[in-house]
């Protein structure tokens, strides 16, 4: 069994944000439990299909720099596009800081323009900025091409930095 920190506002009054807290202990096992909130339902459980871009990566890659001049990018595929559960005042605030609620976790990355990730390496982004066509994923700092078929699911949001 793996253990992680959970970021929470729940951290214990003395500070301590180790493992062997009650607190965090009691966080990792509410995470583990909840439906479709724990590590399996959140990467492999069931959610709603979605169809990336069936497209050859030539020709998406041609396309990202067009549409992107000066925008790293990375192809993937194996991935869920995570909608945030978050409330009204939280939605405005997402909003405000010009972003939307949706984060990109992929399984597998098959090409990155800037050769941050090698190929097969997973990667989570950061909230995106636009998501056009059904496959351009645009966060402030790359644009993700989706390929293939992958999944969409809620979640919040302290659950999904949380496994990642």
């Amino acid at each position: 069994m793996y253990l992680w920190w959970v970021p929470s506002s729940r951290v214990p009054p003395d500070g301590d944000r180790s493992m062997n807290t009650p607190v965090a202990l009691t966080e990792i096992t509410r995470l583990s439990t909840e439906t479709n909130e724990g590590a399996e339902g959140l990467l492999g459980g069931p959610g709603s299909p979605r169809q990336g871009s069936t497209d050859d990566d030539e020709i998406l890659i041609e396309l990202v720099k067009a549409l992107f001049p000066r925008k790293p990018y990375c192809l993937v595929e194996d991935w869920t596009i995570f909608k945030v559960d978050v409330t009204e005042d939280e939605l405005q605030k997402i909003h405000a800081a010009g972003k939307l609620p949706l984060v990109l976790f992929a399984h597998n990355v098959r090409f990155d323009s800037q050769r941050r990730f090698d190929v097969g390496d997973w990667v989570r982004s950061t909230m995106a900025i636009s998501f056009q066509d059904g496959f351009l994923f645009e966060t402030w700092n790359t644009v993700y091409v989706l390929v293939g078929p992958g999944h969409e699911k809620s979640a919040r949001l302290e659950t999904i930095f949380s496994f990642f």
